[in-house]
Order: C-alpha cells, then sequence, then structure tokens
C-alpha cells in the first residue's frame, strides 16, 4: 500500500490532498458531532461555502447525515475514518515510526498521532481517539474494563463510539487521586460505561494508604468484594505520569520525593515508580490492580504523549509491555532520537541518554 500511495501523491497529489482534506473534516466533525456547519467552518478555519461543497460530496457518498440537531458521521462514515487514520499514518511517515518503536521498545503494536501534546493541547483528543477505536476492536460480550485516572484516559472515553457488546463492567483500576473530579478513575468508569450502556463499579477509597490504613480496608468484606470484581479485568485502559509531578500530585511528603529522585524514578503507572530501565523503585500502598494482575488480561492499551513524557512512557513500556501503546510524534521521536544516540555510542551513552529524556 505504501508503494502505492506513494506514487499516486507523485502522479496525481491534488487526489491526495483532497483525500487529507475531507479526512480532516470527518474527523473534526466526528468529535463535535452533531454541529451546525458555521460552527465546524470557524473552528477548521474555512469558509461556509468551500465547507458546504465538501460536506454536501460526503452526504452523497453515504458518509454524513444531516438533520436538524446538526451534521454527524454515519456508520458507513466512521469506518472509513478509522480505515484512513491509517492511510494518513503511512503518508506523513507514521508508520515508520511506529514500527521503529515496536522495535525499540520490544512492544507488540504502537499507534502514532501527528503532533506533541506539549505543544498543542487538541492532541489529546487524538490520543484518545486512537486509543477508543483499539478498545472497541477488542472488546467482547462480558469483559470487564478497568480505567485509570488522568485527563488522556478520560479523552478516551469522551471518544468511545457508541457500541453494545452487553454485559460489559467497567471498573476503576485504583482509588482515588487527589485531582479534579472529572479525572478521578471513578469518574472515567461511569462516563466509559455510559458510553457503552454497560454497568459500572464505583471505588472510593484513598489512592494513598498508609501500610496499616492498606491492611484495615484490604480487610472489609465490601472492600475485598470490589477488589475481586477489579481483579476481573480483561482489559485495562491507562496513562503514564512522569515519576516526580505524580508524587506531588499524590502529595507524598518531601522525604519520599527525595528517595525517588535519588534512585532515579522517571516514570509511573499503578502506583508503581520505574527507573530509566523499567524496574520498579517505589510502590506506594494502594487499593486495585497491580502490575500482577496484568500478565493474564487479553489487552494492555497504555496512552499517553508529549515529548516532555518520553523517558516516561519509555520506561513504563519496559516495565508494562502494553499490548498497545497510543503516543504521539512529539514521544515517540524523542524517544528514537535518544535510542540512535544509544546505538550510535555504545551501552555507556545509553544509561546517560534515557536519563536525560527523563
Amino acid at each position: 500500500m505504501k508503494s502505492l500511495l506513494t506514487l499516486q501523491q507523485r502522479l496525481v497529489p491534488d487526489v491526495i490532498e483532497t483525500m487529507k482534506g475531507r479526512f480532516r473534516i470527518l474527523r473534526q466533525m466526528y468529535d463535535m458531532q452533531p454541529v451546525g456547519r458555521r460552527t465546524l467552518a470557524q473552528v477548521m478555519d474555512t469558509t461556509e461555502r468551500i465547507l458546504r461543497g465538501e460536506v454536501d460530496f460526503l452526504k452523497d457518498q453515504g458518509l454524513v447525515a444531516v438533520d436538524s440537531s446538526g451534521m454527524r458521521l454515519t456508520p458507513l462514515g466512521e469506518s472509513l475514518l478509522d480505515a484512513l487514520g491509517e492511510v494518513m499514518g503511512i503518508l506523513d511517515g507514521r508508520a515508520d515510526l511506529e514500527r521503529e518503536l515496536r522495535r525499540v521498545l520490544g512492544l507488540r503494536a504502537v499507534r502514532v498521532v501527528s503532533g506533541d501534546l506539549d505543544e498543542n493541547p487538541e492532541v489529546k483528543g487524538d490520543l484518545g481517539f486512537t486509543a477508543a477505536r483499539f478498545l472497541r476492536e477488542v472488546l467482547r460480550r462480558g469483559d470487564v474494563v478497568a480505567v485509570t485516572g488522568g485527563t488522556t484516559v478520560a479523552a478516551v472515553a469522551a471518544r468511545m463510539p457508541p457500541v453494545h457488546p452487553g454485559n460489559i463492567l467497567v471498573v476503576p483500576a485504583r482509588g482515588g487521586v487527589g485531582e479534579r473530579m472529572e479525572y478521578q478513575a471513578n469518574t472515567i468508569a461511569a462516563d466509559l460505561a455510559e458510553r457503552l450502556r454497560a454497568e459500572y463499579l464505583l471505588f472510593h477509597v484513598p489512592d494513598r494508604l498508609s501500610e496499616e490504613a492498606y491492611r484495615s480496608l484490604a480487610g472489609e468484606p465490601q472492600i475485598a468484594e470490589k477488589l475481586q470484581l477489579i481483579r476481573q479485568a480483561s482489559i485495562v485502559v491507562h496513562g503514564i505520569g512522569q515519576a516526580i509531578a505524580m508524587a506531588r500530585r499524590r502529595r507524598l511528603p518531601p522525604e519520599e520525593i527525595a528517595v525517588l529522585e535519588e534512585r532515579g524514578a522517571v516514570g509511573e503507572a499503578f502506583g508503581y515508580y520505574f527507573d530509566r530501565d523499567g524496574r520498579i523503585v517505589y510502590q506506594q500502598h494502594t487499593l486495585g490492580l497491580g502490575l500482577g494482575d496484568l500478565s493474564g488480561m487479553r489487552a494492555v492499551i497504555a496512552v499517553a504523549g508529549g515529548r516532555g513524557k518520553a523517558g516516561a512512557i519509555a520506561a513504563v513500556a519496559k516495565a508494562v509491555a502494553p499490548h498497545m501503546l497510543v503516543t504521539d510524534e512529539g514521544a515517540a521521536r524523542e524517544i528514537l532520537a535518544r535510542y540512535k544516540g544509544w546505538e550510535d555510542q555504545g551501552e555507556g551513552a545509553k544509561t546517560a541518554e534515557i536519563h536525560e529524556i527523563s
């Protein structure tokens, strides 16, 4: 396919540019649907006249439906949007990035979206869209789906297409974090369940516990029952945090943060803190999923972006080995640039370079 697209780009570049433009319209319409033509034209920085012509074409092809509430994608339009996403990845070189990331991180599957979250907040929507598509592909009737907290995982729930496999339970992977309610795992679980017409479980326990509180709560019958359900998860969608930033969000005391810094912690997931090589250097007492629970899952989906998170993403990917990593160009190019430095300079340089991108 890549060679065919390259030929088309050279022989009939106008066709490729038209395809890219219509892909952008479908992508933006999906995020905003139902949406009016004027609003969509303003967001896309084009005129209503130009947009009207494109929408009329898409409508004639059965890709877009228009009613009193606005414009939206038809099921055929959503299917085409998925297929076009792969084509766009080939055209702009992201397919090569994905292949290289799979190689250097030893992962089964990687998806790279355009842009850098650190420079453009709208990239978060693309991360969510792509991860949600993969979740839809692996979801089966009777699954228990666990989600962590955070803004990127919230974007996955917000962009989950309405699918109804039946008998789905959505659970928070762990207790709550001291952050805004809409970004807590409980809230995200409820949002995703609504999209899936599924049941959901709330797990109201503190994210950070003393050893004594951990043992006490784990022994409570109601807590133990919910923990059992959470650990039955067949799919988990999780974010990736920068170690020190996450430690501060969780209000770890200064002496514990100093320990993290001393041990070279760069990434965090599921309450575990990892060094540049993916080794656990610190673990919080927390109720919920742990690393040991992931090995039996059918799908572990990690989603995170931004050049500044490159070190964290690389560390967690090595430790967790997700079935699917969804990231952006900013993080992908940074990881690969550093890795090339490791290969050029040898193992000694590798250690230094990994530390730099944390």
